[in-house]
C-alpha cells in the first residue's frame, strides 16, 4: 500500500477539510474500484438482457452460482495469502526478487490444490443431485478458479503498487464480459443464465491473464528456490490460521442463516439468504476503505517509529530504547484512533447515503433493517484487523490466532442466537464476534507493551540448543595449590 501512502500523505498534508473528504473518497475509490466494476458489469448485463423476463428458477441458479463463486473464491485463495504476504517483505528486504516467482507458483499450486479441493465435490453433488446442466457446472466451476486466481495475483501486484492498474485490468475485464454478453445473446441466440455465465468467466480469464503479465513484467528472474517457501509454511503456520479464521469470520454470520427457514434452496445444492446476504455485502462497502486508510497511516507513521526502535535496539543506549518505545506506542494508539475517527466520519456519510438512495434501486424493507446492525459489525471488524496487523508487527503468532479465533467462535455463537431475534438485530453476532475479537487484540498490544523488553532482550539463547548429556555446570575451579 505504500503507492497510496504516499498519496494520502500529499493530500493529507494540506490540513484542510477539502483535503480530508478527498483523501477519504480517494482511498474508497482505490479499495473497492474493482467490485464496483464486477457489480456495474452484472447489472448492465441483467438490464440489457431482460433477465427479469426469463423464469425465477434460472434467476436463482444464475444468483446463487455467482455468489458462490465470489464467497469461495474468497476464501479458499485466504489462508495461505499471510504467509506468503511474510515471505515477500523477507525476500524483499535482502533484495531477493528473483525468489519471488517460485513464491508466486508455489502459492498458485497450493491455493489450486485447495480450490480443487473444496470445488470438485460441490460440482458433483450440484450435476448428480441438482440435476443441473453438466455445461453450466462447468461454467461456474471455471469461473470461481479464475477468481482465485485473481484474488491471490493481486497480492502480488500490491507489491508493484500498481493499484489504477488493477482498476484497469477489471474495467477491460467486465467491459469485455458485457459486449460478449450481448454479443452470445443477440447474435448467436444463446440461452441468457449461460451466456451471462461465460461471459464473466471470460471476463475473469482475461484479468487473470493481465495480472500474471504484469507480474511475469515486473519479475523476470526466477531462482528455482522452491523449497525455501513450503519452510516458511512450517515455520509460520499459525498465519495460515489466522487468516483463515479471519476471512471465515467474514461469511460464517452468513452461514448460520442459510440454516434459517428464510432460506432459499437451489437445485438441492445452493443455500442463501437473499436479504441478509445483500446486507452484508453493502455493510462491508460501507466500511471497506478502513483498510486502506489505515494501511496507509501505518506506512507513513507507524512504520517509522518501529524503524527508530528497532535502530535503537541494535545500537543505542538504555535512555534511546526506552524513549523509541514510548513513542512507538503513543503512535500505535494514536493510529488507532485516527482510524476511529475517520472511518466513523466515512461510515456515517455512506450509510445515510446508502438510507436514502438504495430504496430508489429497489432495495428497501427487510435489507434495510438487517444493514444498520451488520454495518456497526463491520465497523469493529476492521479496527479488530487493524490490531491484528499491529501484532504481527511484534511476531506475537499466539495473539492474532487466539484473537481470529475469540472472533469466529463469538460471531458463530452470536449469529446463532441472533436469529431468533427481530431482523433489526440479526447482524448483532457479527457486532458481538467483532467486539470480543478486538478486546482480545488490545489485550494482547497491552501485554506486549508491559513485557517488550522481556520478548526483544530474553528471547534468545547463549548455547546452542541440541540434544544429548547435560554439560557441566562448573564454570571455573580455582587452584588452590
Amino acid at each position: 500500500m505504500a503507492g497510496i501512502g504516499v498519496r494520502l500523505n500529499k493530500i493529507y498534508s494540506r490540513r484542510t477539510i477539502v483535503s480530508g473528504v478527498w483523501g477519504v473518497g480517494y482511498s474508497t475509490v482505490i479499495s473497492i474500484a474493482p467490485m464496483i466494476v464486477v457489480i456495474l458489469a452484472v447489472v448492465l448485463m441483467q438490464r440489457w438482457l431482460g433477465y427479469s423476463k426469463i423464469s425465477y428458477a434460472s434467476r436463482e441458479l444464475y444468483s446463487c452460482t455467482v455468489l458462490y463463486i465470489f464467497i469461495f473464491g474468497l476464501l479458499t485463495a485466504s489462508p495461505f495469502n499471510a504467509v506468503l504476504s511474510k515471505y515477500l517483505s523477507d525476500i524483499i528486504y535482502y533484495d531477493e526478487y528473483e525468489k519471488i516467482q517460485p513464491c508466486y507458483y508455489v502459492g498458485l499450486l497450493l491455493n489450486t490444490i485447495l480450490s480443487f479441493i473444496v470445488g470438485v465435490p460441490f460440482c458433483i453433488h450440484e450435476y448428480i443431485v441438482g440435476e443441473v446442466d453438466p455445461y453450466f457446472v462447468f461454467l461456474g466451476f471455471y469461473g470461481y478458479m479464475c477468481l482465485m486466481i485473481v484474488f491471490y495475483s493481486m497480492l502480488y501486484l500490491s507489491i508493484c503498487k500498481v493499484y489504477k492498474r488493477i482498476s484497469i485490468f477489471f474495467t477491460i475485464g467486465m467491459t469485455i464480459t458485457v459486449l460478449l454478453s450481448l454479443a452470445l445473446v443477440y447474435l448467436f441466440g444463446v440461452d441468457t443464465i449461460y451466456a451471462m455465465l461465460l461471459s464473466l468467466d471470460v471476463g475473469f480469464t482475461f484479468i487473470a491473464a493481465f495480472e500474471h503479465a504484469q507480474i511475469r513484467s515486473y519479475f523476470r528472474e526466477n531462482s528455482g528456490h522452491y523449497r525455501d517457501v513450503l519452510e516458511y509454511f512450517k515455520k509460520y503456520w499459525k498465519l495460515v490460521i489466522t487468516n483463515f479464521l479471519y476471512i471465515l469470520g467474514l461469511y460464517i454470520h452468513n452461514f448460520v442463516f442459510w440454516s434459517t427457514d428464510m432460506r432459499i434452496v437451489v437445485v438441492k445444492s445452493f443455500v442463501c439468504m437473499p436479504a441478509y446476504d445483500m446486507a452484508t455485502c453493502l455493510a462491508m462497502f460501507t466500511n471497506i476503505s478502513a483498510s486502506v486508510i489505515f494501511i496507509s497511516q501505518v506506512e507513513m507513521y507507524f512504520h517509522e517509529r518501529y524503524k527508530k526502535y528497532s535502530e535503537a535496539v541494535t545500537g543505542g543506549r538504555g535512555m534511546d530504547i526506552q524513549n523509541a518505545k514510548v513513542r512507538m506506542f503513543e503512535t500505535l494508539s494514536d493510529e488507532l484512533l485516527g482510524l476511529v475517527r475517520i472511518q466513523f466520519i466515512v461510515t456515517v456519510v455512506l450509510f445515510f447515503l446508502a438510507m436514502m438512495v438504495l430504496p430508489r434501486f429497489g432495495f428497501g424493507g427487510l435489507v434495510l433493517k438487517i444493514y444498520p446492525c451488520l454495518t456497526s459489525g463491520y465497523f469493529i471488524l476492521f479496527l479488530m484487523y487493524a490490531a491484528i496487523i499491529f501484532l504481527y508487527y511484534f511476531n506475537d503468532f499466539n495473539g492474532a490466532v487466539f484473537t481470529a479465533f475469540c472472533f469466529v467462535v463469538t460471531t458463530f455463537i452470536g449469529a446463532y442466537v441472533s436469529k431468533e431475534f427481530t431482523p433489526l438485530w440479526y447482524g448483532i453476532g457479527l457486532v458481538a464476534g467483532s467486539f470480543v475479537g478486538w478486546m482480545a487484540a488490545y489485550y494482547r498490544l497491552r501485554k506486549i507493551e508491559q513485557t517488550l523488553d522481556v520478548h526483544i532482550f530474553c528471547n534468545g539463547n547463549l548455547m546452542k540448543r541440541s540434544e544429548g548429556k547435560k554439560p557441566s555446570n562448573i564454570v571455573f575451579l580455582r587452584d588452590t595449590k
